[in-house]
């Protein structure tokens, strides 16, 4: 019963918060190989929100990939958190959750100033030549969020990965290595190609209005320095024209990547 109760207050809050932004919290970014890690599915903004409870119906792909290989992210409707799954090796874990296509609409003034925030000022302009600025939005939108952790040493190695997801964030570097003040570089993959062009920003969560942004580059690429320790969320939109036959006019694809960058030097670094 308590399961299908907070499995029906998520169904009621996905319409209010589905423009918001999207991610997962582990319940430790630095698990020791044998633990079980708790995988929370966050909506809010400013990197603040509210838990999603699992919803196997928006569930399109939940895994944990890691040098031991690739495996789902167990579960049961209406758990929070949505997920768990036991770190069985050393070196950087990859948690990836890919959601399904969902119907929303907004009034035209909040599309705009979203797509204002996101920085997507040419489907404005689009809009705009279609006379469409003062119609609402109607969009079919899907959530691709991915959570790097670092498991066993203080600085284990490995590598983030394309997990084959349609919008995705991959981090170029270790940041089980990182201490403040290093360069972050990410490529935005589209179907992934390198999305030149896009916005990406990155927020630390002790600070969420020191907000870093840049766009990226013919590469796909965006390097920021990240000045704070503690967890970030790194997040892109890209929206495209609905595909045809579809009862929608746009296509929102939402990244996100979070991760923690460790307050010390990791073992083997000079400060």
């Amino acid at each position: 019963m308590k399961r299908a109760t907070a499995f029906a207050a998520a169904a009621l809050l996905a319409a209010p918060l589905a423009a918001h932004d999207f991610w997962i919290e582990p319940s430790s970014f630095r698990p020791e190989v044998g633990s079980v890690v708790g995988i929370q599915l966050v909506v809010g903004q400013k990197f603040r929100g509210e838990p999603l409870p699992r919803n196997p119906a928006l569930i399109a792909k939940f895994v944990l990939v890691s040098a031991a290989g690739e495996r789902p992210v167990s579960g049961r409707a209406g758990d929070d958190p949505a997920g768990s799954a036991r770190i069985e090796a050393p070196g950087l874990q990859v948690i990836g959750y890919r959601s399904l296509d969902s119907p929303l609409s907004l009034e035209a003034e909040k599309f705009e100033q979203y797509l204002r925030e996101e920085g997507l000022e040419r489907i404005i302009a689009l809009r705009a030549r279609r006379g469409e600025s003062g119609k609402p939005s109607r969009e079919l939108f899907s959530r691709d969020a991915k959570s790097l952790l670092c498991a066993g040493s203080r600085a284990p190695s490995g590598e983030d990965r394309a997990l084959g997801f349609p919008l995705e964030l991959v981090a170029e570097k270790n940041p089980c290595a990182f201490k403040p003040g290093d360069e972050l570089s990410v490529r935005l993959l589209y179907q992934g190609k390198p999305l030149a062009g896009a916005l990406v920003a990155a927020l630390p969560h002790e600070d969420p209005d020191a907000k870093l942004s840049q766009r990226t580059d013919a590469k796909g690429r965006v390097r920021l320095r990240l000045p704070k320790a503690g967890v970030w969320l790194v997040k892109a939109v890209h929206i495209l024209p609905a595909p045809a036959g579809t009862d929608a006019d746009w296509q929102s694809l939402w990244a996100s990547l979070t991760f923690e960058v460790p307050a010390e030097n990791p073992v083997g670094r000079a400060p």
